[in-house]
């Protein structure tokens, strides 16, 4: 990331360099190294934060953000919550165009931030709120045009923060290459990025996209309740709580390991932590409604029990 104003150094410095914390995972009764990369200890808590200050440097360095300007981005998590806290580091209005998927812990972030938020309601003709967001921010620019819009999911300064940072972390910290990395697809500038740099410098290791939604990865299908079973089942027996879609990593990663036993070693990029799911993943009362309570939820844990899945810590830090 470019240099500039000693505020973007300190905030630079602020990001990134998160823990890579091994586990050993048991799959069919052999134990594991699975590297957990945590972006929780990232200073706004998600992986978000990288991607958010190499937008806003981006559009600082090419002359389209500075005083008198207003960032608007869509955005439908972690992202929204990150641009109001770089934003208002940098002195900058923030407006984040979300829709009702975005979680009430978010929302909070983005308010104590100072944020403008604008939600859309209506799903777009597809049933999602993806176009539903990206027309009311043009609507937003034709109407403002001290509004700047940073584009996160066209800008190449979105992979390539994941490229330069995020990947050479990876391979920088941990006991050796590892056989595979599984990062959440996401709007898809992590997983580029972190892709692109693997390719490069090691082609050996398998990047392997999981898809959060539905969680396609390694050939197969990881139903909710295994996301939720390792979530839960990786807090109980490491300590270590993380969020959804790191759920679905970790779940598609024991797929990955039970059908290659000579992979040794494996690593999995967390976006987040699970402080932002105690109200819903690591709440019964959510799990209920939602139909992931003991009867399913509890059923995939003990499937992976008697498959001889099991998480256990060997240096936490």
């Amino acid at each position: 990331m470019p240099g500039g104003t000693p505020a973007r150094a300190r905030d630079v410095a602020r990001v990134g360099r998160t823990p890579l914390v091994p586990v050993r995972l048991r799959v069919a009764g052999r134990w594991r190294e699975v590297g957990l990369k945590l972006e929780q200890f990232n200073p706004g808590g998600s992986v978000k934060d990288r991607t958010a200050y190499a937008l806003v440097a981006d559009m600082e360095d090419r002359g389209l953000l500075g005083p008198g300007r207003t960032v608007v981005e869509s955005t439908s998590g972690n992202l929204g919550a990150a641009l109001a806290y770089v934003c208002r580091s940098r002195g900058y209005p923030f407006v984040a165009v979300v829709d009702p998927m975005t979680s009430r812990r978010n929302l909070d972030e983005m308010a104590a931030q100072a944020a403008t938020v604008e939600r859309v309601d209506a799903p777009d003709a597809h049933g999602g709120y993806l176009r539903a967001r990206l027309r009311r921010v043009r609507e937003l620019l034709a109407s403002d045009p001290t509004c700047v819009w940073p584009d996160q999911y066209r800008n190449p300064a979105n992979p390539r923060v994941h490229r330069e940072q995020t990947g050479p972390e990876i391979l920088r910290h941990g006991s050796g290459r590892p056989d595979a990395v599984f990062v959440a697809v996401s709007t898809g500038g992590t997983l580029a990025g972190v892709a692109q740099y693997l390719r490069r410098v090691a082609p050996e290791c398998r990047v392997v996209a999981v898809d959060v939604r539905g969680s396609v990865a390694a050939g197969g299908h990881v139903p909710d309740a295994e996301v939720v079973a390792a979530c839960q089942l990786l807090r109980a027996e490491t300590g270590v709580g993380v969020g959804g879609s790191s759920g679905a990593v970790l779940a598609a990663a024991a797929r990955y390991l039970t059908g290659r036993p000579e992979a040794e070693r494996v690593v999995c990029l967390c976006a987040d932590g699970a402080d932002r799911y105690e109200d819903t993943l690591y709440s019964g009362a959510w799990l209920r409604e939602h139909g992931l309570a003991t009867g399913t939820t509890g059923a995939a844990a003990a499937r992976a029990q008697v498959a001889g899945l099991a998480f256990d810590a060997v240096a936490l830090v």
